[in-house]
């Protein structure tokens, strides 16, 4: 890893690294889960099946918190050729999903405590 650029839009964290390994290389380090596993384990993932996959571009998976509420959002990898013959990769965590959980009223037998708030 040579380079590490953050940026957070509204409701995404982006960060960009630029790897000195081949585009292919990273593309199966995310897109086979033997592989993936080793980095990413199925613990942190909703799902150990993507949401969707643009081969050898780009890959989204669901995260889930593992504490609890156990919150989930949308990790998106997308993996380009850089300027030097490795790869820039692009990690871009969807914030959307988690904060919108996190605005959900609670179910009415959560037994969570209330809170009474007067006029």
């Amino acid at each position: 890893m040579t380079d590490l650029k953050a940026d957070q839009r509204d409701e995404e964290l982006v960060l960009d690294y630029d790897l000195d390994a081949p585009p292919e290389k990273v593309w199966r380090a995310l897109s086979i889960p033997a592989l993936r596993d080793s980095w990413l384990p199925n613990g942190d993932l909703a799902d150990a099946a993507p949401i969707s996959s643009k081969p050898g571009e780009e890959v989204r998976y669901r995260m889930r918190d593992d504490e609890p509420p156990f919150l989930e959002s949308i990790v998106t990898f997308q993996v380009m050729p850089n300027a030097v013959g490795g790869t820039r990769l692009r990690i871009i965590h969807g914030l959307a999903v988690a904060r919108a959980m996190m605005l959900m009223p609670r179910a009415a037998n959560s037994n969570a405590r209330s809170l009474m708030r007067a006029a």
